[in-house]
């Protein structure tokens, strides 16, 4: 059979997360048949999901975030009625000699403070998916989930539910979808508990409402505009103000159960009919009947298959995955398949593999600083143990976990991560953890199974005339078949 390095290497890296170091054959299987080597996950669905017993469902995790503000709330109203009774109680009697002695000794260090059940949720959820990422054969069913999941993301510095809930949001509105339909993502998406309170929805009330009515609020827009402008139609997709309005209020009383559990299962979805703004409402030149959370489905279902919706999410896929400026000819057939498949994404994703322009482009991509430290993992044949090196590289990387400055996600272009300032910082890290392992490893060996024939003499000469077997694997780390995809 015929063997083909360059196209393994985009395989491997424009695909998936890189090689596997140690046994894996990963670059031998990818050589001998490219696009088979990426499709064969696309062919196990049921791969994608991420159902492990440590990882709890957001009905469970609300219970426990809701239980630990309770517990933090009465611990603040205990310790503020002790300083009260202290400043009202009468002035102490003067420290004995023998006492101000034992003052003196030196104290010891206070005991670590174990973590809380928010931090222990989001740092087991890190770790199942950075296992699965690096343990994958390719990695392109994971590279589908980090997309999608950027691309409809929440941010875990929102506070302690968006925090517990980021892992559940992912696996149960992302992961079950990225091989399905797109109109079934977007509702999962819209509707569940971690968006609705990302984008503060559960504050939205119909103007004429009845709740509207009775507390005098009104419209919260969040939702509504990122649902048109970042998650379906895009910026320039044929929208106005007024739409956004429309919809707004369409999903009004889209919302989910408090800690009291009044209107059902805390931290379940549900609609609040009280809030709902009642009647008819135009959207996108479409009028939607006076109806409850069938209103909202229906314009959601719509606007999944609008025709700029599959332009946007067309351009946005090419873009993450081939080039910052995509190839016309990719967009079309992408578009078109988007179209005619009413919005199916395996058939989006083997019409990305199965076109010639995504195997002839160039590798301009900048690796994002999930990608690098991804590959990184896997190059070393390391599966993680503790997430703390990944969240604490990602970090310094401007990547933190889940964490986007904004609801437009992380930035997806090279330029966004190819700048001096960060290519220093993955220097850095790339020495830090070569002056750790790089005894244990030969970069020479990692180079000839991870990147074959496809690597430069370039990067073999420059690999080959390290001072030392530290700095052999940091210079590997950042050669361009590594960085770049």
């Amino acid at each position: 059979m015929s063997r083909d390095p360059q196209a393994a290497l985009i395989a491997l890296n424009r695909f998936g997360f890189g090689a596997r170091g140690g046994a894996s054959g990963d670059f031998v299987n990818a050589a001998s048949d490219p696009r088979g080597f990426v499709k064969a996950e696309l062919a196990r669905s049921s791969g994608v999901l991420l159902e492990l017993p440590a990882l709890q469902s957001t009905l469970a995790l609300a219970q426990e975030a809701f239980a630990y503000q309770f517990e933090v709330k009465q611990a603040r109203e205990a310790a503020a009625k002790s300083a009260q009774a202290s400043e009202a109680a009468p002035a102490s009697e003067p420290m004995q000699p023998n006492a101000a002695k034992m003052q003196d000794k030196p104290q010891a260090e206070p005991p670590a403070q174990p973590l809380n059940v928010i931090q222990k949720t989001y740092r087991a959820e890190a770790l199942a998916r950075l296992q699965r990422a690096v343990l994958a054969d390719c990695g392109f069913t994971e590279r589908l989930v980090a997309f999608w999941s950027n691309h409809f993301c929440i941010s875990a510095g929102k506070g302690a539910l968006a925090r517990i809930w980021a892992g559940a949001f992912e696996r149960e509105a992302i992961r079950p979808h990225v091989l399905g339909r797109f109109a079934d993502m977007v509702k999962a998406v819209e509707q569940h508990p971690a968006m609705l309170f990302f984008l503060d929805n559960q504050q939205s009330l119909g103007p004429n409402s009845r709740a509207g009515l009775n507390r005098k609020r009104g419209l919260n827009e969040n939702l509504a505009r990122e649902i048109m402008e970042l998650h379906t139609l895009g910026v320039g997709g044929g929208y106005t103000q007024e739409d956004v309005t429309s919809l707004a209020r369409i999903i009004t009383g889209w919302s989910f159960v408090g800690r009291q559990g009044i209107l059902g299962t805390p931290g379940s979805f549900v609609f609040n009919a009280n809030a709902h703004e009642p009647g008819p409402q135009r959207l996108l030149g479409k009028t939607y009947p006076a109806g409850g959370v069938e209103q909202g489905e229906a314009a959601l279902a719509d606007i999944a298959r609008h025709p700029s919706t599959a332009k946007f999410i067309a351009t946005k896929f090419a873009r993450h995955f081939v080039a910052d400026d995509p190839p016309p000819a990719l967009l079309a057939r992408l578009h078109d398949t988007f179209v005619k498949t009413d919005g199916d994404l395996k058939a989006l994703s083997l019409a990305l593999v199965d076109s010639d322009e995504a195997w002839s482009a160039p590798p301009t991509k900048m690796r994002s600083p999930y990608e690098f430290l991804v590959a990184t993992g896997r190059l070393l044949a390391h599966v993680p143990e503790d997430p703390g090196p990944y969240l604490n590289g990602l970090n310094v990387l401007g990547q933190p976990l889940w964490s986007p400055a904004g609801p437009n996600g992380f930035p997806d272009t090279s330029a966004a991560w190819a700048a001096p300032e960060g290519m220093k910082l993955r220097l850095d890290i790339s020495a830090q953890l070569a002056s750790r392992v790089g005894n244990t490893v030969d970069a020479r060996d990692l180079l000839q199974s991870a990147f074959g024939e496809a690597a430069s003499p370039e990067t073999h000469r420059t690999v080959e005339r390290a001072e030392s077997r530290q700095q052999a694997l940091a210079l590997l780390l950042m050669s361009p078949e590594f960085q770049r995809r």
